[in-house]
């Protein structure tokens, strides 16, 4: 009779999903969505920064940018980090921080006056 170890997934008595360390991941059809929707995104950034008169519009084509690589960023930390199937602790020590960081940055640039055109 084989050997089991006590903490492996050889042993027939363990309940891995109970262990919570089966999970859900995306699958081929979703990565293959998720790409798509990536590449029109970076069309529609490239395809913004070649409009003149949309860049010669400050107040409006940077945002639009941040805007859009944000959601990139998103779709790239919940699908390929596979955060949105992760436990929701790890949800929060990733986006917590995430959210300190970018007010402190907003911060910085309203003290330092770059979002009022001097």
């Amino acid at each position: 009779m084989a050997q089991h170890d006590q903490f492996t997934h050889t042993n027939p008595d363990i309940d891995v999903h109970a262990m919570g360390e089966v999970h859900e991941h995306p699958t081929w059809k979703q990565y293959k969505w998720v790409a798509l929707v990536l590449t029109i995104i970076t069309i529609l950034e490239v395809w913004a920064y070649y409009i003149p008169s949309f860049v010669a519009m400050r107040q409006v084509f940077v945002p639009t940018l941040l805007l859009m690589s944000a959601v990139k960023f998103a779709i790239v930390v919940l699908f390929y980090m596979h955060l949105k199937y992760d436990h929701k602790i790890f949800k929060s020590l990733f986006t917590g921080p995430l959210i300190i960081a970018m007010s402190t940055i907003v911060a910085l640039l309203f003290l330092f006056h770059k979002f009022s055109g001097k």
